[in-house]
């Protein structure tokens, strides 16, 4: 299990060189010019962006520029912020604690929602909790996320004010006020991954129900509940994991317009800010970060799967 591991790690080296490139590439040769956008229209005469751009070596050739990059990488050292000239690893290190949590709650909910309703669905095929479970689950694959999120916002947060619309909430203040701020960011992250679970779990539930060893426990007369959950659900739950490993690089993409929303001060917001900023730097620590996310969170699926099923060994 451990040289599996660190060779999956070693592995993902050369994907995370190819997404550095590919982004500096892109953020790079894309239009606009972020030290004008810094500078403001009334002190960006050429000798002030000239100077800037010589000061954050904007002016020299792209392949120099990404070679230094690289250099600093090696470092850990992810480049300076155009706007803020604060190190990225810093504004990154701040924010990202905030989008795990948003993240990791949206996955919670997804989990909660799905499995009692696929489970639901399975044991009443072709019956109402049949048809409860997938108009759910056809429902929260139609509805964008963004478009959720307001109509959320406007019921519970401006019609009934039960709960806040913006902004994070602060433990000092207590737990309760943290937690309200983030079930509707939560909740609207994670209705989308629920509707996909919910009917991925429905499937692989029926699919494990008409096996033999079910049917045996059955004859054997085990009660319902027992082969539903404990000889049934077990065995499902192999699809399922694997499907929300691979969609939480989902939810990190979606937590970008979500924190836009509800104004959640995480790394999907900051990155939108450097986006309308042109700020460069911030661009590519951002998209490295949510990619090295990505993958690590994907390792960790495949390792949960000797959690769920012991007879998996990686060699």
């Amino acid at each position: 299990m451990l040289s599996y591991t660190l060779r999956r790690l070693v592995a993902m080296l050369p994907v995370l060189l190819g997404i550095a490139f590919i982004t500096f590439a892109l953020v790079s040769f894309a239009p606009g010019d972020a030290i004008r956008l810094m500078l403001g229209s009334e002190s960006a005469n050429v000798a002030n962006v000239e100077r800037l751009r010589h000061e954050l070596g904007l002016d020299l050739p792209w392949y120099e520029q990404f070679w230094r990059y690289l250099g600093g990488l090696v470092k850990g050292d992810l480049g300076t912020s155009i706007t803020s000239r604060q190190p990225v690893s810093h504004l990154i290190f701040q924010r990202f604690p905030n989008t795990l949590v948003l993240t990791t709650a949206s996955l919670l909910v997804a989990i909660l929602i799905a499995l009692p309703l696929g489970v639901l669905a399975a044991a009443q095929h072709n019956r109402p909790g049949d048809y409860l479970g997938m108009g759910f689950a056809m429902l929260g694959v139609a509805m964008p996320n963004f478009w959720l999120g307001l109509i959320l916002l406007i019921v519970f947060g401006l019609e009934l004010r039960w709960l806040p619309i913006r902004g994070i909430g602060s433990l000092d203040k207590g737990v309760l006020d943290y937690a309200s701020h983030l079930v509707l960011p939560a909740v609207t992250l994670g209705t989308s991954l629920a509707a996909i679970l919910t009917r991925l779990t429905r499937n692989t539930m029926l699919d494990v129900l008409g096996e033999d060893y079910v049917r045996t426990a059955r004859a054997k007369g085990a009660k319902p509940n027992r082969v539903l959950f404990r000889h049934a659900l077990r065995n499902a739950l192999l699809p399922v994991v694997t499907a929300a490993g691979m969609q939480f690089g989902g939810l990190l993409g979606g937590a970008v317009v979500i924190e836009t929303v509800f104004s959640w001060p995480g790394l999907g917001l900051l990155s939108i800010n450097a986006i309308r900023q042109r700020d460069l730097p911030m661009m590519q620590g951002s998209v490295l970060v949510f990619a090295t996310c990505f993958m690590l969170v994907t390792l960790l699926t495949d390792l949960l799967y000797t959690a769920i099923n012991p007879r998996i060994r990686y060699g």
